[in-house]
């Protein structure tokens, strides 16, 4: 079973990933780019990353905005999972 994040590495994440906020269970993410277009590739990016990492966001696009939350369901909350897709995904940018 997957584990939660304890209090010292929720804590780290503001440092460990300054592009996302801790929302409740949730790291989330907005991202913006030129066009519908641009944005879709990205999605497309990190769909291809979340299947290698078999750890899926929950997300939604309108036009050149993606929105992202990484929670791990069978954790109950965050994970070190949630960390590693979220840190591969900044790596695509």
């Amino acid at each position: 079973m997957v584990e939660k994040l304890d209090a010292a590495a929720r804590a780290a994440l503001a440092t460990e990933l300054p592009g996302w906020t801790l929302d409740g269970e949730h790291l989330r993410r907005s991202f913006r780019f030129r066009d519908f277009s641009e944005a879709f590739a990205f999605m497309t990016r990190v769909a291809l990353l979340a299947e290698r990492h078999d750890h899926h966001p929950e997300w939604s696009n309108v036009w050149n905005r993606v929105e992202i939350g990484l929670s791990t369901h069978d954790a109950g909350g965050l994970s070190a999972r949630d960390v590693a897709l979220a840190k591969a995904i900044d790596a695509l940018l």
